[in-house]
């Protein structure tokens, strides 16, 4: 730390939407000639936080201090004014304007009246020399250019602006590991000119190997702020994950046989998504897999859903080569996705339960499905039933449901289908305690029975409790690779904890 004094200093934040605490007494430093990475899971408050950093949201409680004076920014616009610039995940300039254009946009120099166009290129060429690249022609549109690039130019356009503070939103998610690089020597340089970066990411190797200081949130709270150097890979996840909950739920006692392998992938992989991955499923089998978000968790659930496309490997299903360039062509052949995003790529809040829990039947068999109102009543009556969905009736929207209830509804509309393997993406996620007991208690239900012929669950889920009580079979990934494949009883949270940070379970 260069400087004992913070540049930006957040106190007693608090920030509530209707029916949700978001932030609850959040504080934050960021210290000149710094890096300093936020870290959390899904749902930590962590985007929340920026957003109030940035006057997207104003928080309810609290103070923002930025070089002694206290700041109140009510717009990007006037955050990046006083000198707080955010780069976020998604590349947002504009591909058809050149790259000049795109890092002095908005502030165009001028010359009777006229832009002018010499002193904006040597500006962009100014500001890009300073982040030690020399390699850019300016001129050039910016689409001619790859993502990494693009990235490096929107940090550009960051700068450009006489930032105090560089705010990084998880920018290495789409880059390979040679972008990656590239980054973190723009920002070692940025560092070393006396800025403060705060950078966002979920990559363990990431963080340790650009960091100097470390803030984990848990739960829309602080958790605490560490020199890099003095916590532990293990330590760092301890802290985003929270104390042990395994006591509170013990494992399924009894023994799954299993039958058949239902899916097979070998070197399954996406370029800045998943490294070639090897796993398998069989039926009556659950196959937990975990690891924190950014992971590749969902990542491979998209791959073998057909919702991404695979750069290397294959996918056999009972037996057969299989390559699918959709999700239809993934339904036909068998295979479920409940996806992680109910809001919107799961329910379809305008209409009825019935209506979504027959979607899926509906789109596996197209034109050649003919239901009648009264089958589908009947299909939708069955699944209520058997799921407990606590719903007035099946013509109800299912929007006006809980968050348990709609995710029950959304598991029945894939097992109309009856599948050949089931993939669960966080089943569990916004929804009470018990309803989480019931889909876990229910997935085991489809998978365990005595002749092995139950149906093949892929069951992902960042509570490590809730992975550990389903699994079979546990995967752990970490850094979008496998960290690992373990039998039931062989990892405890502890030790799953331990191979998600690398090292020795």
């Amino acid at each position: 730390m260069s400087d004992a004094v913070p540049v930006l200093e957040l106190s007693g934040i608090h920030k509530g939407f209707p029916g949700v605490k978001a932030l609850s007494d959040v504080s934050l430093r960021l210290f000149p000639g710094e890096v300093h990475t936020l870290m959390g899971q899904n749902g930590a408050g962590k985007s929340t936080l920026i957003k109030v950093l940035t006057g997207l949201y104003t928080p309810e409680q609290g103070h923002i201090v930025l070089a002694g004076t206290e700041i109140a920014p009510r717009s990007t616009e006037a955050a990046q004014r006083l000198g707080i610039s955010t780069v976020y995940q998604e590349v947002n300039l504009c591909p058809n304007l050149s790259v000049a254009e795109n890092i002095c946009i908005g502030r165009y120099p001028r010359r009777w009246g006229q832009i002018d166009w010499k002193a904006m290129r040597a500006e962009a060429r100014r500001v890009l020399a300073q982040m030690d690249i020399a390699d850019i022609d300016v001129a050039a549109p910016l689409a001619s250019f790859s993502l990494s690039v693009q990235q490096m130019v929107a940090i550009a356009r960051a700068i450009s602006i006489s930032a105090r503070v560089l705010i990084l939103d998880e920018p290495t998610s789409s880059l390979d590991e040679a972008a990656v690089q590239r980054l973190f020597a723009v920002l070692r340089r940025l560092r070393g000119q006396g800025m403060a970066v705060l950078f966002v990411t979920h990559f363990l190797e990431q963080t340790y190997a650009i960091s100097d200081r470390i803030t984990v949130m848990r739960n829309g709270e602080t958790e605490g702020e560490y020199l890099a150097s003095e916590l532990s890979r293990l330590a760092l996840v301890n802290k985003m994950v929270g104390e042990s909950q395994s006591q509170a739920q013990e494992r399924r006692a009894s023994e799954a046989q299993t039958g058949a392998t239902v899916l097979q992938a070998r070197g399954l992989g996406r370029s800045g998504a998943l490294r070639p991955l090897d796993l398998h499923i069989r039926r009556g089998e659950v196959l937990g897999l975990c690891g924190l978000l950014g992971s590749g968790r969902t990542e491979t659930a998209r791959l073998l859903f057909g919702a991404d496309a695979a750069d290397c490997g294959g996918i056999e299903i009972h037996g057969e080569t299989r390559r699918f360039a959709s999700p239809r062509e993934a339904i036909a052949a068998g295979i479920a996705f409940c996806s992680e995003d109910r809001k919107h790529e799961g329910a379809i809040l305008a209409l009825s339960v019935r209506e979504n829990i027959v979607l899926a039947l509906q789109a596996r068999a197209g034109m050649r499905l003919v239901m009648s109102r009264a089958e589908a009543q009947a299909l939708a009556d069955d699944f209520i039933r058997r799921l407990g969905i606590k719903t007035p009736s099946a013509d109800t929207p299912i929007g006006q449901l809980s968050g348990g209830n709609q995710q029950k509804a959304l598991l029945a509309r894939w097992l109309a289908t009856d599948p050949a393997l089931l993939i669960l993406d966080e089943p569990t996620r916004g929804i009470d305690v018990r309803a989480k007991e019931e889909i876990m208690d229910y997935v085991g239900h489809l998978s365990h029975r005595e002749d092995g012929q139950g149906m093949a669950v892929l069951f992902i889920s960042s509570e490590l409790s809730e992975v550990l009580h389903c699994s079979d079979r546990l995967l752990v990934l970490r850094d979008r690779q496998a960290g690992g494949e373990y039998l039931r009883g062989e990892l405890d949270e502890r030790t799953v904890l331990e191979v998600i940070a690398g090292e020795s379970a």
